[in-house]
């Protein structure tokens, strides 16, 4: 029997690989670009709770509107970690403490993207990620317009491995895909087999050699510890702390691991996401595992990195929308408006809140029952981009996010 090259991809689990223009549909997706400066985007999947990450201890209404998540808990700080006398960092993020300690984490409070009232999560998700005003505007994403409006932008073959939809980064710049599961694990005479079988043909010939190198970074990442990853000095004064180190081996450790590497190369987006933020019932049990994979992740780019590439980049952690200022009877909240980001790494002017408080009044919420957003992620994110990239302020206004007026500079970068 004949092999085609078709049928030896098709058989070897390549043939995704091959779609240089095929969706972007693994968990982490990567471009190079001419800039030094670094980007990491993680979308965090299921409308994370602001109000419970970033507790606003030091309004008065706050903790009459949640006496079941707040339980037990006390009033000083709403049980969480002060952070400015206003504001409490929710325990869970214990570990990122020394990173607001050394400014390097913040927090942007009350904004939301321009999705209103339906509450979709695949709505919402797909606003979030197209970067647009309304649902249906543009099929592409805005971190993939980021770099259309590039000059000098080398990009890696687009691959389509594994599972998750990544619609941040599909478009028509090309950019490149992996997913932990990216292991073709071929012998060396399958993979000279199949070098031979392709050599006549290009796009095949050069999507497998992408293939096995990918394959390859994934099943060697080795960490690199940056000189200034391991100790950094407590609030307390009491001497050095030592960083918290996430347990190998994870797959979202994996994929900050993998981001990591490539970071230290020539890769200057990195963006993957992680589910486990919608807490309808019991929302102390549920948030903390989500909080504590985001950490992990945090922590895991900072040591892995390097000191030196870490100062150069900035992590912006967004979600699709809040959750209720209210908890409901389940010991959750349910789908809001007004939510938070969360900001970190050297390149970020952290160690502060950033945004304009609403406060918790009814009169003040956004239909007398969600936080009001009284700021735009995309706005945010805009101001963060033009800092790392130099990106000119009609570009972000009218491609990457249409219909965006940035306003003032908010000073989110160092």
């Amino acid at each position: 029997m004949t092999l085609s090259r078709r049928k030896f991809l098709a058989r070897s689990g390549l043939l995704g690989c091959s779609l240089a223009a095929s969706p972007l549909i693994t968990p982490v997706s990567f471009a190079a670009a001419p800039w030094d400066r670094r980007l990491v985007v993680i979308i965090l999947r299921g409308g994370m709770d602001g109000l419970d990450v970033l507790r606003p201890y030091g309004d008065p209404g706050f903790a009459g509107l949640r006496p079941g998540l707040l339980q037990a808990k006390s009033m000083d700080a709403a049980g969480g970690l002060d952070l400015d006398g206003f504001f409490a960092m929710h325990p869970a993020l214990a570990p990122l403490m020394p990173l607001w300690q050394q400014q390097e984490l913040g927090f942007v409070q009350a904004v939301s993207t321009p999705y209103r009232d339906r509450r979709s999560h695949f709505d919402g998700q797909d606003l979030l990620e197209a970067g647009t005003i309304g649902l249906g505007e543009r099929r592409d994403g805005w971190l993939n317009r980021l770099l259309q409006v590039q000059t000098g932008v080398v990009a890696r073959t687009a691959f389509a491995i594994g599972n998750g939809d990544l619609r941040l980064l599909q478009g028509a710049a090309p950019v490149s895909d992996w997913s932990p599961d990216a292991d073709l694990a071929l012998s060396p005479q399958a993979e000279q087999l199949a070098r031979l079988m392709m050599q006549q043909d290009p796009l095949f010939s050069a999507a497998l050699a992408e293939a096995l190198a990918l394959s390859r970074d994934g099943a060697a990442a080795a960490p690199v510890v940056g000189e200034e990853a391991a100790d950094m000095m407590s609030d307390m004064g009491a001497g050095v702390m030592e960083m918290p180190r996430p347990a190998p081996g994870k797959p979202h450790v994996k994929l900050a691991s993998f981001a990591a590497e490539q970071l230290r190369g020539d890769t200057r987006i990195a963006s993957f996401s992680l589910n486990g933020w919608d807490t309808h019932n019991r929302q102390n049990a549920t948030l903390k595992p989500a909080l504590t994979r985001l950490s992990d992740c945090i922590l895991t780019l900072k040591q892995e990195v390097g000191a030196t590439v870490w100062d150069k980049t900035a992590v912006v952690a967004m979600t699709e929308f809040g959750r209720t200022v209210r908890e409901n009877g389940t010991g959750g909240t349910d789908h809001g408006t007004g939510g938070a980001m969360l900001l970190a790494g050297g390149a970020i002017r952290g160690g502060r809140v950033y945004g304009r408080w609403p406060g918790l009044d009814e009169a003040a919420l956004y239909n007398r029952r969600d936080l009001m957003p009284t700021g735009d992620v995309r706005e945010a994110t805009a101001w963060i981009m033009r800092g790392l990239t130099a990106t000119g302020q009609r570009d972000l206004e009218t491609t990457v996010f249409p219909g965006l007026k940035m306003g003032q500079d908010p000073g989110f970068l160092r």
